[in-house]
């Protein structure tokens, strides 16, 4: 699962929160974690009363409901056993991946992040409980997806199968349709958030996408540059992306860069690095797919995650 699917997916899980939040009452500032009882040990790892109230307060903003405190703590429970066991597999969710979702978040809510850090405190709720639980999420599909990768794959006769028999029409099911892929070296210049360095750092980015010709020269230049990161190869296809990024990427000449954008975590581009054109599946199969795979992917978690806690150290205070 790619990264916007993966975003998609979590603001989905979250969806009545931008209804929640555009009718709170101001004025409810945050309390500090002062008396923190730990209530739950979970190998090792405390649940504190202030997590457990953070939590509720949070649920209650999403969903306009109040859970049970034995829900939540059940929910914490799967969080930490979740972190932990993607932590023995050395998937330890870093700062700025939580940080880009959280971003993500606030973009699809049309809120900048600090927009959405205000208007959650006014709820009464951390932006780290929000985080906490995007940073179990991410850790969780990743784990799974590798874990059973191989159940994952699908043959096209089945998916072509299971799309026939959903069929409501005489109307035949085209298997695959034209499509576009691009290879795309996202390329970060490193700065904080807001401030003078912002600026300086969006200089520099123009400065390298002007010279910038082809990847095969580019990516090794750019390495070389002051807090530069040249990241891993992503690729995309036309029919995943949003139309305006589509025709960002069809404006942008292979071996060329894009315009710089602002993030969390600094100002970024990406080297288009090839664009070839493709066959994929069309939209009916495309939704089949992805049905096939969220029914495979829950009953491997659920499976999965009771194997955990079974296995787990739970001591209740």
């Amino acid at each position: 699962m790619n990264g916007a699917m993966l975003r998609t997916r979590l603001i989905s899980a979250l969806g009545g929160l931008a209804g929640a939040l555009a009718i709170l009452l101001a004025g409810g500032a945050v309390q500090p974690a002062a008396a923190q009882n730990v209530i739950v040990m979970v190998n090792g790892d405390p649940i504190t009363s202030f997590d457990i109230e953070q939590r509720q307060k949070f649920a209650t903003l999403v969903t306009r409901k109040t859970p049970s405190r034995q829900e939540v703590i059940e929910e914490l429970i799967d969080e930490r056993i979740k972190i932990q066991a993607g932590r023995r597999f050395r998937l330890d969710i870093g700062d700025s991946d939580v940080d880009t979702s959280y971003a993500d978040m606030a973009k699809r809510m049309r809120m900048t992040p600090e927009q959405l850090t205000a208007t959650l405190a006014h709820g009464g709720v951390t932006p780290g409980t929000l985080k906490s639980r995007i940073r179990a999420d991410i850790t969780w599909q990743q784990l799974v997806r590798g874990k059973f990768q191989s159940s994952f794959q699908f043959r096209d006769k089945d998916i072509l199968a299971a799309a026939e028999a959903k069929r409501k029409d005489d109307q035949p099911i085209s298997d695959k349709i034209a499509a576009t892929e691009y290879v795309l070296r996202p390329i970060l210049f490193v700065a904080s958030k807001g401030g003078e360095g912002a600026e300086t750092r969006r200089r520099e980015a123009e400065a390298l996408r002007a010279r910038f010709e082809s990847c095969d020269s580019g990516l090794p230049f750019a390495r070389q540059l002051r807090d530069v990161a040249v990241r891993e190869q992503i690729v995309k296809n036309s029919t995943d992306l949003a139309p305006a990024l589509r025709d960002l990427l069809d404006k942008t000449g292979v071996g060329r860069l894009t315009s710089p954008e602002s993030t969390p975590n600094g100002i970024e581009m990406f080297a288009l690095c090839a664009k070839r054109e493709i066959k994929v599946d069309a939209p009916a199969l495309k939704e089949v797919r992805q049905e096939m795979f969220a029914e495979k992917f829950q009953a491997h978690s659920k499976k999965y995650l009771q194997e955990l806690r079974r296995a787990a150290m739970i001591e209740r205070r």
